[in-house]
């Protein structure tokens, strides 16, 4: 049993691990090679704080000697195409094979789509050849910059260019040549990487709790295997055999099971990231606009961790227990419960580092700052609060003892107490696994009424159509403004302000946007002084990551702009400011809107999108009613958050499993003391309801101390972690009925655990519980 109870919670600890590593190293393969194929973070850039670049402006820098490479892009068929210029593109940029002889040169010149097969499939039929390539990054097509000019229609326009690294010496400066462009640095990592970090970051930590709760298991299991090997250790030392060398014999063979445990765990988190892989991939897609494969290949980066990770924690787990033999007199193991009672003494200590973790939990929330930090106060939060439960309910079961009246209660609450060292670090599991799932429902509850508030005030516009081009757009605006209240133009440039990657709006001044765009902060009459043109809004990820306060500057193409409002922009990873339509125009000229929000009497919602099907030939992708973006946001956020609670619901199986497994092995160590008891008229089977009692108690008491704590973590993720890793912070919401449901849970598997162990005393024959008394120790 105790084999059992090792290898399956290590097995169990590696897999949660492992299966979180596995998807984080699938995404990060994914953003790899995107960012091969087009160049980011390999290569200094050159962009255009209007969005796109004039062709002219290429020919310019290649004339004053400059060695750039054009790239046009944009979507076709909600796929990205990217349009690379293979004589100039530095080398290695586009891993894309040219070898096969059917590329001949009229095949090239009349455009080739490189992409893999499954990208291949959800575009429409053009007049390309399609050549299936594995190296391209997943939900990306390459061209040549020609072709995707041609179909995306820019004539004469490019989106950005490419430097390469070695430039000629003789070349003219760049400010002289186009002080409208920017020219970017190579960066540390690509923009998307960089950005879903925050996301990887809090997936990791879940695993690495999902990871803790396993090793209480296993650590569990080997103090008890110590246990019940007592009286062996006990007789082979005072045969003589060396005390080195018997830690040393423990320790190879707690390295042997910690391998092959970790080789099985390693499989089962394969399995566990295949099925969570397909959430995770439409989350980032989602959320950052990213593609991450939808397949899972087996890298050396995530096994290779799992098994150092389960070697390690075996070594950790196994730390104590080693030390206490190698410290532990000759004799003093024959005394009854004698590694629970060397343990106890300890426990003094215990509760003071449990107090100076809790203390630096607190600091870390007062006075530290970025992501690291937050984290680090989860760490010393939860393991602080885990070595602080046994002290707590020895305290607790301690005043139930002096409250008893009778014999069998203070037999009760005393037998309790004895048996807690064994149960100690299954119910800090229970502990961990409760904390978890409160703080973490309580945030994505939290963040649920908030979003949902959120887009009914943001989504106002009762329909949405989308042009497939800027004459169609003109064409579309014409035939729509006698038809409906208001035609709301929704037009956008992407912009870096002090560095960060934004989207600069420019809606038109309407009482859509002054009553529905709530300020979290800002300047009086801001929304009045916007529409006159006076400054800007901003979004609160840009106001906390650029340190902007109202009153501060930004800078938009080149021009300053106060900053009057600071608005939630819940969902969003990037930053976002608003300035008012007619001052949008004026800083970019060359934009034009491809999207409106239309204002117009609901029920003639069907009748105008059926008109604009029927006139336009518009698809129905391109025409999204209010409720439609509602549903399609909320999936991705229902989606975001599958991952956590399949983990949640994992972590409360183990912690489950753990209380199972301690209470099977403490119901055959026990028999020397309940055999007394029984002896003097306590049948089996009340010895057996008592068992289930004792549980449901132990798994009570957790409950009630795992809820403040899983409510401190929730606030902790809500006001530190969340603000630090996507720039916004979310009011906290109290949820009891799921709180009460989540007690519900833990007492019913507390009930389930005990009950075989109960079934168990409950049918021992007593001819064994006589045995007893004639083999006394």
């Amino acid at each position: 049993m105790q084999l059992f109870t090792l290898v399956v919670g290590l097995s169990l600890a590696t897999a949660l691990w492992s299966g979180v590593q596995a998807v984080n190293a699938e995404a990060r393969a994914s953003y790899d090679a995107a960012a091969a194929t087009l160049g980011e973070g390999q290569f200094a850039q050159i962009t255009s704080d209007g969005g796109t670049i004039a062709q002219a402006d290429y020919i310019r820098l290649r004339r004053a000697g400059w060695l750039v490479s054009p790239v046009a892009e944009g979507r076709l068929d909600g796929v990205r195409l990217i349009g690379l210029d293979p004589l100039t593109a530095p080398n290695g940029l586009g891993p894309v094979d040219l070898s096969d002889g059917d590329l001949t040169v009229d095949v090239l010149t009349g455009g080739v789509f490189f992409a893999t097969q499954a990208t291949l499939d959800r575009i429409g039929d053009y007049d390309v050849s399609l050549v299936p390539s594995p190296d391209v990054a997943p939900g990306v097509i390459l061209t040549d910059v020609g072709t995707a000019q041609r179909l995306l229609d820019m004539d004469d326009i490019l989106s950005r260019l490419i430097v390469a690294s070695a430039q000629p010496l003789n070349q003219s400066p760049f400010a002289d040549v186009s002080p409208n462009l920017t020219l970017r640095t190579p960066q540390n990592g690509t923009d998307v990487a960089r950005l879903t970090d925050s996301f990887h970051l809090n997936l990791t930590a879940f695993g690495l709790l999902s990871f803790a709760v396993g090793i209480f298991i296993v650590h569990g299991a080997i103090g008890l295997a110590f246990e019940q090997r007592r009286p062996v250790i006990r007789t082979l030392r005072a045969l003589g055999f060396p005390l080195r060398r018997l830690v040393a014999l423990i320790a190879i063979e707690l390295l042997a099971l910690s391998l092959i445990a970790g080789a099985i765990g390693v499989g089962l988190g394969y399995l566990i990231a295949a099925a969570l892989l397909p959430d995770v991939a439409a989350t980032i897609s989602g959320l950052y606009g990213a593609s991450v494969s939808g397949t899972l290949q087996l890298r050396p980066e995530w096994w290779l961790s799992g098994l150092l990770i389960a070697v390690g924690g075996t070594g950790m787990a196994a730390a104590t227990s080693l030390f206490q033999l190698a410290r532990m007199p000759l004799l003093a193991s024959a005394r009854p419960r004698a590694w629970a009672m060397q343990a106890g003494r300890g426990r003094l200590y215990q509760a003071g580092l449990a107090v100076g973790l809790l203390i630096l939990a607190v600091l870390l929330g007062a006075f530290g700052s970025g992501l690291i930090a937050g984290f680090g106060m989860l760490a010393a939060l939860l393991i602080g609060a885990a070595l602080a439960l046994p002290v707590v309910l020895d305290y607790v079961l301690a005043f139930g003892a002096s409250r008893a009246k009778s014999v069998i209660a203070e037999w009760f609450w005393a037998d309790t107490r004895q048996q807690l060292p064994g149960l100690s670090l299954a119910l800090m599991a229970l502990l961990l696994a409760m904390a978890a799932n409160v703080g973490v429902s309580t945030m994505v509850s939290s963040f649920r009424l908030t979003f949902t508030g959120f887009l009914d005030q943001r989504l106002a516009s009762e329909l949405y159509v989308y042009a497939d081009d800027a004459d169609q757009a003109a064409a579309l605006q014409i035939f729509l403004t006698p038809r409906v209240d208001k035609v709301l133009p929704i037009q956008s440039v992407d912009q870096d302000i002090r560095g960060l990657a934004s989207e600069i709006y420019g809606p038109t001044a309407h009482a859509t946007y002054r009553e529905n765009w709530v300020f979290l902060q800002s300047a009086p009459n801001a929304w009045l002084r916007i529409e006159a043109g006076e400054g800007a809004a901003i979004n609160e990820q840009l106001a906390r990551r650029g340190d902007i306060k109202i009153g501060d500057e930004v800078t938009l193409a080149g021009q300053p702009f106060t900053v009057l409002g600071i608005y939630g922009d819940y969902g969003n990873p990037i930053g976002q400011v608003i300035v008012t339509e007619t001052l949008f125009e004026r800083l970019f000229p060359d934009i034009r809107a491809l999207q409106f929000g239309l204002r117009l009497d609901p029920a003639n919602v069907s009748a105008l999108s059926a008109e604009l099907r029927d006139s336009f030939g518009l698809a129905e992708a391109n025409i999204i009613n209010q409720a439609g973006i509602k549903a399609f946001s909320l999936d991705v956020f229902e989606r975001t958050f599958t991952v956590t609670g399949a983990l949640n619901v994992l972590t409360l199986a183990v912690a489950g499993f753990a209380i199972l497994m301690s209470l099977l092995t403490l119901a055959t160590m026990r028999l020397p003391q309940l055999a007394p008891v029984w002896a003097q008229g306590l049948t089996r089977a009340r010895l057996g309801r008592i068992e289930i009692i004792r549980a449901v108690l132990l798994a009570l008491l957790t409950a009630a101390l795992a809820l403040p704590l899983g409510l401190a973590l929730a606030w902790t993720l809500l006001a530190v972690v969340n603000v630090e890793a996507f720039g916004w912070r979310l009011p906290m919401y109290l949820f009891p009925m799921a709180y009460l449901r989540l007690a519900v849970f833990a007492v019913i598997a507390a009930v389930l655990a005990a009950l075989w162990p109960a079934r168990k005393l409950a049918r021992t024959r007593p001819t064994d519980l006589l045995k007893v008394f004639s083999n006394e120790r």
